[in-house]
């Protein structure tokens, strides 16, 4: 009686790692993502199109996940329609989506209004699940979500009275739609379509959405192999190529997959908006565009609101279950 008693506890301690790990993975992937602002800038400052860019970020991340896919998963690699179409939607709007709607908004926003615009994405998920249950988020919910949002808008130092283009809030506003798509999308366990799987095919579709809005010229596609500037030194296109694909895309997908799985959509998405830290710190090392005291503020606002979001889900919210005690 007293053995079973001491083990009682072991199953909310492993929700504890499991969210722990979760933690992790939303955190590196934040850092990954974060890492893709400077260097696509750096190709883009070399003649490249942001289109170009994204094409050979998701292309070449669809090679590469493939090719892992392939070799590591090869039992999963038999679809069926149910889930094409799962992979159809998570490549169109997870990857495809998101990209589309940040650079069409880029194009007539400045890009610090358009970021916020996107990451409004958390704020979208919270309205959507009040709206599917029908219950008011918990007042500490709340309360990180706004410390997240007032961090975001110090960390991008918006200023200016600047006319804002309705088109480019409109293409904002849809890359924030899909970004909540990707939390919650990314948060579907299904034994056929493991993270891995997932990520190949998204980047796949999407790196073939992106080529067809080329095609058809809704994003202008040109490349060139002038030398990038990275932290002061000339260095060769490839490198910021391979890193947006290998680091910025690859491993920045299968991560956030894996930490939504075990954080939930909401947690995870609130988590991720420390990319924006992460992007400043990058380019502070890479493009030498230090900081500034209002950011630094932000970034503690967008750090302290996690951490109330992150207490708050982990006991009014658990984590969905891995599939193997779902099942």
């Amino acid at each position: 009686m007293a053995r079973d008693a001491a083990s009682a506890p072991h199953v909310p301690g492993d929700l504890r790692h499991r969210q722990r790990a979760g933690l992790v993975f939303a955190t590196v992937s934040a850092a990954a993502f974060g890492s893709s602002g400077p260097m696509g800038r750096a190709l883009i400052d070399a003649g490249w199109t942001a289109g170009a860019a994204v094409l050979v970020r998701l292309g070449g991340a669809a090679v590469l996940l493939t090719l892992l896919a392939v070799a590591f998963q090869r039992e999963h690699l038999r679809l069926t329609w149910r889930t094409s179409r799962i992979l159809l939607v998570y490549g169109l709007v997870a990857m495809a989506g998101v990209q589309l709607g940040f650079f069409n908004a880029v194009r007539t926003l400045d890009v610090a209004v358009a970021l916020l615009l996107e990451y409004l994405a958390p704020v979208l998920l919270l309205v959507w699940t009040s709206l599917r249950t029908r219950r008011r988020p918990p007042t500490a919910t709340l309360f990180g979500a706004g410390l997240t949002l007032v961090g975001l808008v110090l960390v991008l130092d918006l200023t200016g009275t600047d006319t804002v283009d309705p088109v480019g809030v409109a293409w904002g506003l849809f890359a924030a739609v899909c970004l909540a798509g990707y939390f919650s999308l990314s948060a579907r366990q299904d034994a056929d379509l493991p993270p891995l799987l997932m990520a190949a095919g998204g980047t796949t579709v999407g790196a073939v959405a992106i080529g067809l809005a080329g095609v058809v010229g809704i994003v202008p596609l040109g490349f060139t192999t002038t030398d990038t500037v990275l932290a002061g030194v000339a260095v060769s296109w490839v490198v910021p190529a391979v890193w947006l694909v290998v680091v910025a895309t690859a491993t920045a997908y299968l991560t956030g997959i894996a930490g939504v799985l075990r954080l939930g959509p909401r947690a995870a998405s609130f988590v991720s908006l420390s990319e924006v830290l992460f992007a400043i710190l990058t380019a502070w090392l890479l493009l030498s565009q230090l900081p500034g005291a209002l950011q630094l503020l932000g970034g503690a606002s967008i750090l302290a609101g996690i951490v109330v979001i992150q207490r708050t889900e982990r006991v009014g919210e658990p984590p969905p279950a891995p599939p193997a005690e779902a099942s």
